[in-house]
């Protein structure tokens, strides 16, 4: 039973840790030219994802609020893993001791999976807002107006 219970933690723990790996990376499309280049004008940048303004609107605000409030949350949950871990290995085998300690971990873990979850449906759903805004504000034919061609949705 405690060889599952350690296994499945490592694991979680395992799979966890390469879920916020691959998350960080920040992969930059390989262009013939740059698409936020400063002598283009305004609407195509904006169609392109590259307005200088949306640090300033408030889904990129609250953004950056919910996910302080979120890695804060992810940073406890993993030292009541470790909070966890410690009084499972130092329960002398006293049953109420380890269990509580395996509840501790247990409730750790879901406490991380919802900070996880939660990270990935804020920026999700400002990435949506975002997107719709900026698309507001450029069309086809404000893109072939400023002298560029409409394709895939972006001015090019």
């Amino acid at each position: 039973m405690k060889s599952r219970f350690i296994k499945f933690i490592s694991i979680f723990l395992i799979i966890t840790t390469g879920f916020f790996s691959l998350a960080s990376f920040n992969t930059v499309p390989a262009l013939a030219a740059d698409p936020c280049d400063a002598s283009l004008p305004d609407p195509v940048r904006i169609a392109n994802g590259c307005d200088n303004n949306t640090k300033d609107q408030l889904p990129t605000v609250i953004q950056k609020i919910l996910n302080s409030i979120i890695l804060v949350t992810g940073t406890i949950a993993v030292i009541f893993i470790i909070i966890g871990g410690i009084h499972f290995m130092t329960s002398s085998g006293d049953a109420a001791k380890v269990k509580k300690a395996k509840d501790t971990i247990l409730y750790a873990c879901i406490g991380l999976i919802i900070c996880a979850l939660a990270f990935a449906i804020v920026n999700w759903a400002v990435g949506i807002i975002n997107k719709s805004s900026a698309a507001s504000y450029t069309t086809s034919s404000t893109c072939t107006n400023a002298g560029y061609t409409w394709k895939e949705g972006k001015c090019q």
